[in-house]
């Protein structure tokens, strides 16, 4: 990955009204980055996707996009970004191809009909170039609004709830396209609720309430919010080596979970495992499996956004 910034913040904050929408917000990305935002409704998500690309400005703070104040020059932030909003609009009885030859029009330097068959290409609708956009089903009309926002090759995109209301098999296809971008080299903030999505896709995670609650990759969110243990299963009786683990220093917990399995915490997990294993097979138990008992990233989410709360 290429180390260094090309989106950060410092106290971006905003308001409406009385309302706190987004709270001195500093963050940093990194170029080639995909970061998941993820937050309930009303978190902010959006509104500071919106004061990133320039559509709003904020009411303190700042932000640099590719090494521009989106706040004072949008214009030229508008260059390097493509946005893909959570309900975006064409001309519906535009064909597709229509569609994209105006949009790409506005971008100084780009050739529209080229990048408008490009696009279409790339996202699987060549075949449906001339048909009008009001014939497309969901699935398609998001395909088709990915390639309006990369009609000027981007190198940062905004993506907000990309896969929202698709069929699975839609779904999928958006988000093999989102890691072939960012294999080209885009970097990508990804707002969604979808968490299993957010995992799978995001280097790091930022996890929003108004402020920054959290961001990290999505394995160690689970290791803040909660100790690492082992889960042992073995192919007999588990009483043995539980009471033989309980009498050792480095087993700070041991516990038998249905049939044939331990869970274990360790006062260092990666040091202490091959302890744990000797000591097991010393007293008799007969190893089958020894994994991380990892909780899901829906607990670290909900455990962080909670501890807001209280």
């Amino acid at each position: 990955m290429i180390d260094h910034v090309v989106i950060s913040t410092e106290g971006l904050s905003k308001r409406f009204g009385d309302r706190v929408a987004v709270d001195a917000l500093t963050v940093a990305v990194r170029a080639g980055e995909i970061v998941g935002l993820l937050g309930p409704n009303g978190a902010g998500k959006t509104t500071t996707l919106r004061m990133l690309a320039g559509i709003i400005a904020p009411s303190a703070g700042r932000a640099v996009v590719d090494g521009r104040n989106p706040a004072s020059e949008p214009e030229r932030v508008h260059e390097s970004i493509g946005f893909l909003t959570e309900s975006p609009g064409f001309y519906e009885r535009l064909s597709a191809e229509r569609n994209l030859a105006y949009f790409a029009a506005f971008y100084e330097g780009v050739d529209a009909q080229v990048a408008a068959a490009r696009e279409l290409a790339r996202l699987g609708l060549a075949d449906r170039a001339r048909d009008k956009v009001g014939t497309f089903s969901k699935g398609m009309k998001q395909r088709l609004a990915l390639a309006r926002v990369l009609l000027h090759e981007p190198r940062i995109l905004f993506l907000d709830e990309p896969t929202a209301g698709l069929d699975p098999e839609a779904a999928r296809n958006l988000r093999e396209l989102i890691v072939s971008l960012r294999e080209r080299g885009c970097t990508i903030l990804l707002s969604t609720h979808n968490l299993s999505e957010a995992e799978e896709l995001s280097d790091r995670i930022a996890v929003f309430r108004t402020r920054l609650l959290a961001i990290d990759t999505p394995k160690a969110l689970r290791e803040r919010q909660f100790e690492r243990r082992l889960r042992v299963r073995l192919a007999d009786g588990v009483e043995p080596s539980l009471a033989a683990l309980r009498e050792e220093p480095y087993v700070r917990e041991a516990r038998a979970e249905g049939d044939g399995v331990l869970v274990v915490l360790l006062a260092d997990p990666d040091s202490d495992r091959p302890r744990l294993v000797s000591r097991i097979v010393q007293a008799g138990g007969r190893i089958l499996e020894v994994r991380e008992d990892e909780r899901p990233l829906e607990d670290a989410y909900l455990s962080l956004v909670r501890e807001e709360e209280s």
